[in-house]
């Protein structure tokens, strides 16, 4: 018997979408893959394109499962509270999959959405200028995504600021692992309509929030001796102020730029972009 050729072109075309299914979805990874250290593949390489694209890998992709991919698939798997192994699988590579779908610039690390640039500006010729002592800024953390707010207190070589409330003290030692210290961070400012490149140490010095500001007092913190009681904002659970660096900003001990908080300037407009 015959088929008449309208016919024929119908089961064709429905045969051949039945076969064409299993290749179909978003999915483009090998199904069920665990990516370790060492390995060398195309599931590593699209792995690493998409860190990349979120903001957790800054070098070429070569497709190698190095120390590098180890760290930044470790970053991640911390930013979003996930098992902290350095293995790349289906959890992991589901919530890669899941932020990399999120159009850029609505989305930064930790699932922080900014609405704009973020800018690499100098210190001394636009933020010190931008960012006024008794202005309130909103700090992003970019390996963690909390955010909270600040005031500037103090400063004149970089931003000397202050935690507002007891909250965002509790935020900022979050940030730091529960101790203060002195390790440079990645962060954006956002102050007056703009979003800026900057580092800071989560370590509260030189200040004793038990005592009036300004005042001569011994034993502040941050193994400062006695001195001028820099700690302007009360009641806030946090003893001193801790610094914020922009581009070719200054530390007030040296008068000299710290190389250190510059790459992680570096870093924060990197990840703006």
């Amino acid at each position: 018997m015959l088929v008449p050729w309208n016919k024929l072109l119908s089961i064709a075309v429905i045969s051949f979408s039945l076969i064409a299914i299993p290749f179909q979805g978003t999915y483009a990874y090998s199904e069920g893959i665990l990516l370790i250290k060492e390995m060398e593949n195309d599931d590593v390489l699209e792995l690493q394109n998409d860190l990349k694209k979120i903001g957790f890998f800054e070098v070429t992709p070569t497709g190698y499962y190095g120390d590098i991919t180890f760290s930044s698939v470790i970053n991640f798997q911390k930013s979003y509270n996930l098992l902290v192994d350095g293995i790349a699988g289906p959890q992991t590579i589901g919530m890669i999959q899941s932020l990399k779908e999120i159009p850029i610039g609505q989305v930064s690390r930790g699932g922080v959405k900014r609405d704009k640039d973020v800018l690499l500006l100098p210190w001394f010729e636009k933020v010190n200028g931008l960012f006024n002592i008794g202005d309130i800024a909103v700090v992003t953390d970019i390996d963690t995504g909390i955010t909270f707010q600040v005031t500037r207190t103090y400063g004149s070589n970089h931003a000397d600021v202050e935690t507002i409330t007891s909250e965002d003290t509790e935020k900022l030692k979050t940030i730091a692992g529960g101790e203060w210290n002195w390790i440079r961070r990645a962060i954006i400012v956002e102050v007056n309509g703009y979003q800026l490149a900057a580092s800071m140490t989560a370590r509260p010095h030189a200040g004793r929030d038990d005592q009036k500001a300004n005042a001569i007092v011994s034993r502040r913190s941050g193994g400062y001796g006695k001195g001028q009681n820099l700690d302007a904002i009360k009641n806030n659970k946090m003893d001193g102020h801790f610094d914020i660096h922009f581009l070719d900003s200054r530390t007030h001990g040296t008068n000299r730029v710290n190389q250190a908080h510059q790459q992680m300037i570096q870093k924060a407009y990197n990840f703006g972009k």
